[in-house]
């Protein structure tokens, strides 16, 4: 294996990008769209359209009766004579059965060293934020945000008693904005679970978590109510990362330190996982988000299972266009060959109506449709072309990013070799080369180099494949040509650029 051993800097090109402004679901101000647990912020919204919740496929329904049929029921004594029926509401009777399973999640994560730090020679210190969780299973298993846990070092789980448990994250999910954290089975109870296919718009919703986490002395979680504002909810911003969409809309007051708490309906079961709020002034504004729970347990079940979310993919790009009468369709816009698109027989131009169960009004609901469907599921699809409707079988296969054998040509930097279907499913900017898939943050800082760009040269020659990639840092390393010295040309997005740094032999 190829070692670094020093950079020198040609310089590269900035890369700029659409900087959106947060509200991370910390402490603070102006904000667009914010997240709202005390990790690092989610990308922001500008906007948001409606639709409607449909079904999900049988593998996703699977996943949550698996959840369901674990549960550990919650014992909620009620003295019913020495309460006034006026005050039992659904309300009170829903808190007081989801509420002892829902937990505050602290993390902390390693600290940045300040410019005084590291003159004095000090360590930095770590920084500490604040979430909610909720117990999912018999396991152990609690559910709650990607932001929430982000980079944590460490994480401590606190129940409604105050009682602290050591927690281990078992996986997580940057695009789904969901996480899964486990704790000793049979220490929290289960919290009711519901079913998010049939909401009704006007219902009530109870949305409970512990909003600014231990800045108060109390450890029970709080609730907050409202109803479901809107169902489908789709989103929007410009270079997001995380799939807000098919979201439950509620005017459930949602505060910092409610994300991954549980929205609930008036029965007393989970129907959410608090995520999101629209706000321009940092509280919330009557527009909180929360992500369905049963796409929540069919992405815990493949973090729990696989220890990740396996990407869909069938090889064809749609795009939301405008007709003759201004209604906005979602259209094939390209479909690559040996894909399953193609085997599937359709075609560009063809308008998506439908897929499994799921009806399509626009790209976003393509996207969802296909994390719905799952990896290694197969579903109809119904489309148009000429104004003529037609069915076929369209398989889902892992994306092929995911799917390619990775290379670690240095120590610390994989990288996958260019095919024709990577270049669809990353939308690259050049078709042969070795795209960078894993890089650790020292490597990044030495070479310059980010997750995602595009090797296509090294010094004079071009790089066709990540083997061909490790080969000519091999070379350079042992040869003691240039002294170790590599130029590597890459393509980040749209830009080119290049960087200069040493490799050496391992030692």
């Amino acid at each position: 294996m190829t070692g670094l051993l020093d950079n020198h800097g040609s310089a590269a090109p900035r890369v700029l990008g659409l900087v959106v402004l947060l509200l991370l679901a910390g402490f603070g101000v102006g904000a667009l769209v914010s997240s709202l647990g005390g990790g690092d912020g989610i990308p922001a919204a500008n906007g948001s359209t409606g639709g409607s919740l449909t079904p999900i496929t049988p593998a996703a329904a699977a996943a949550a009766d698996r959840f369901r049929d674990e549960a550990i029921p919650v014992q909620v004594a009620i003295d019913q004579e020495a309460v006034s029926d006026l005050r039992l509401t659904p309300t009170v009777i829903a808190a007081r059965e989801v509420g002892p399973s829902v937990v505050s999640i602290r993390i902390q994560r390693p600290g940045r060293a300040t410019r005084v730090d590291r003159m004095l020679g000090r360590q930095s210190r770590p920084q500490a934020s604040l979430g909610s969780g909720f117990v999912v299973d018999g396991q152990g298993h609690l559910l709650t945000n990607y932001h929430v846990v982000r980079g944590a070092a460490a994480i401590e789980v606190v129940d409604h008693n105050g009682r602290r448990f050591p927690a281990n994250l078992i996986g997580s999910d940057e695009i789904t904005d969901l996480a899964v954290v486990k704790i000793d089975p049979g220490v929290v109870p289960t919290a009711p679970l519901g079913d998010s296919r049939d909401l009704f718009v006007g219902e009530p919703a109870i949305a409970i978590g512990n909003p600014s986490g231990y800045q108060l002395a109390n450890t029970e979680a709080t609730v907050t109510t409202g109803v479901v504002s809107g169902v489908g909810r789709d989103i929007l911003s410009e270079g997001q990362e995380v799939l807000y969409a098919d979201m439950i809309q509620t005017d459930a007051a949602i505060n910092p330190g409610n994300s991954g708490g549980p929205l609930v309906n008036a029965e007393g079961r989970v129907i959410g996982v608090n995520s999101s709020i629209f706000s321009l002034s940092g509280g919330s504004e009557g527009l909180g988000f929360a992500i369905p729970i049963n796409r929540a347990l069919r992405v815990a079940a493949e973090l729990i299972e696989v220890g990740r979310v396996r990407r869909p993919w069938v090889g064809l790009d749609v795009v939301t266009e405008g007709t003759d009468n201004y209604v906005r369709v979602p259209v094939i816009s390209r479909v690559y060959p040996d894909t399953p698109g193609e085997r599937a027989g359709l075609q560009a131009g063809d308008v998506i109506r439908r897929l499994g169960d799921r009806p399509i009004h626009h790209d976003l609901d393509w996207d969802v449709a296909l994390v719905d469907v799952g990896v290694n599921n197969s579903a109809e699809v119904e489309f148009q072309r000429e104004g003529q409707f037609y069915t076929a079988q369209l398989d889902l296969e892992e994306i092929p990013s995911a799917r390619a054998e990775r290379v670690e040509v240095l120590t610390g930097l994989q990288l996958i070799s260019v095919t024709p279907q990577i270049v669809q499913e990353q939308t690259l900017q050049v078709g042969f080369g070795a795209m960078i898939v894993d890089i650790e943050a020292n490597v990044a800082r030495i070479t310059g180099l980010r997750q995602g760009d595009v090797i296509f040269g090294i010094n004079t020659t071009q790089v066709n494949s990540a083997e061909q990639a490790g080969e000519l840092f091999g070379y350079y390393g042992t040869s003691g040509e240039n002294n170790g010295w590599v130029r590597v040309h890459f393509v980040r997005g749209s830009r080119r650029g290049s960087y200069d740094f040493r490799v050496g032999p391992d030692s």
